[in-house]
C-alpha cells in the first residue's frame, strides 16, 4: 500500500466572480487587434522561476539527508527496562559493512566475530538448511560438515538422515537421491526477511531469522505444486576456528502476512525461474 495525497484540481469554467455581492460576472473586452481574450500571455517572471528551482533543490537536499540518517549517532540496538536488547529505529538499515567474500563449497564463510557477523552467518545458514540440496544424501553430509560445529556434525547427520528418509522423499515426489522425476523440478528457496540477536555472550550467539520461501515440485503432472510459506528459524551459533558455526536450530511457522490475490504462475514459469535466478550472500 502506498500513501499519498489526492489533489483535486477544480475547473475555472462557469465560475462567477462576484462584484459587490451582485453575483454579476466581469467581461474582459478586447485590447487592440490581438487575441480577443486579452492578448498574448505574459511570460513567467524570472524571480518566480528562481524561487521554484531553489525550492526543489532544498527538498532534494532534505530527502538525501533523511535517507542517510542511518549513518548518524542513533543506535541499532537499545535496552528495554529489563536490560534485554531490542531493535532500535535503524535495526534493518544496511550497516555499510561489506559482505563476506569467502565461500566453502558454495556456502558463505569468513563471518566477522561480531553481532553483525553472527546475524549474517545465521541468515546464510538458514538458506542452506532449507535448500533443495539438503534433501540430497550426497550433498547433505558436506553441508552439515561446513555449517555445524565439529562436535555436533555426526548427531545432525543422523537426525537429518532420519528426517529426510525414503518415505518423506516418496511423499514429495523425489527419488532416493533427492531428485525429481523426468520433466519435474523440485524447488526449495528461502529468502531471509530480517534477523535479530536474542542472546550473545563472547563466543556464543542466538539469532532468529524471519524467512519466506517457496517449495514444491514444478512441472506437468506434479502432485505437490510449488507454494510459499513464512517461518522463523532460531540458530544457536558458536565461534569455532575463526567462523560462526551452528550448534543447534529450531523452526516455527510465521509471522505470516495476509495472502495477496496475485495470479499464480505456471509450473513451467516457476521451473525456469529457479534455473535462471541465482541466490545471494546475505549480510547486515
Amino acid at each position: 500500500m502506498s500513501l499519498g495525497d489526492e489533489n483535486n484540481y477544480g475547473s475555472d469554467a462557469g465560475r462567477s466572480d462576484g462584484m459587490g455581492g451582485s453575483g454579476q460576472t466581469r467581461t474582459r473586452l478586447p485590447e487592440g487587434e490581438g487575441d480577443p481574450y486579452g492578448g498574448a500571455r505574459r511570460p513567467v517572471r524570472a524571480s518566480r522561476s528562481l524561487i521554484t528551482v531553489v525550492g526543489v533543490v532544498v527538498l532534494l537536499i532534505a530527502a538525501i539527508a533523511f535517507a542517510n540518517r542511518g549513518n548518524g549517532s542513533s543506535s541499532d540496538v537499545s535496552d528495554d527496562s529489563n536490560g534485554a536488547k531490542r531493535p532500535g529505529s535503524n535495526a534493518t538499515a544496511a550497516s555499510g559493512v561489506k559482505p563476506v567474500t569467502g565461500s566453502n563449497s558454495g556456502i558463505a564463510s569468513g563471518f566477522a566475530h561480531t553481532s553483525q557477523g553472527a546475524q549474517s552467518a545465521a541468515a546464510n545458514y538458514a538458506v542452506v538448511l532449507v535448500s533443495a540440496d539438503i534433501l540430497k544424501p550426497a550433498r547433505r553430509g558436506d553441508i552439515v560438515n561446513k555449517v555445524f560445529v565439529p562436535d555436533q556434525v555426526d548427531a545432525f547427520k543422523n537426525k537429518l538422515d532420519k528426517a529426510y528418509d525414503k518415505q518423506l522423499l516418496d511423499k514429495i515426489g523425489l527419488d532416493a537421491n533427492g531428485n525429481a522425476g523426468k520433466g519435474l523440478t523440485y524447488v526449495s528457496r528461502t529468502a531471509p526477511v530480517g534477523t535479530k540477536i536474542t542472546q550473545q555472550s563472547g563466543d556464543t550467539a542466538t539469532v532468529a531469522v524471519w524467512c519466506t520461501g517457496v517449495f514444491g515440485t514444478a512441472g506437468v503432472g506434479s502432485t505437490s505444486p510449488v507454494t510459499s510459506d513464512w517461518f522463523t528459524m532460531t540458530l544457536k551459533l558458536q565461534w569455532v576456528s575463526d567462523n560462526w558455526k551452528v550448534q543447534s536450530f529450531t523452526q516455527k511457522d510465521g509471522p505470516a502476512p495476509v495472502n495477496t490475490d496475485s495470479k499464480a504462475s505456471t509450473a513451467d514459469e516457476i521451473a525456469k525461474a529457479v534455473e535462471q535466478y541465482g541466490g545471494f550472500t546475505y549480510a547486515r
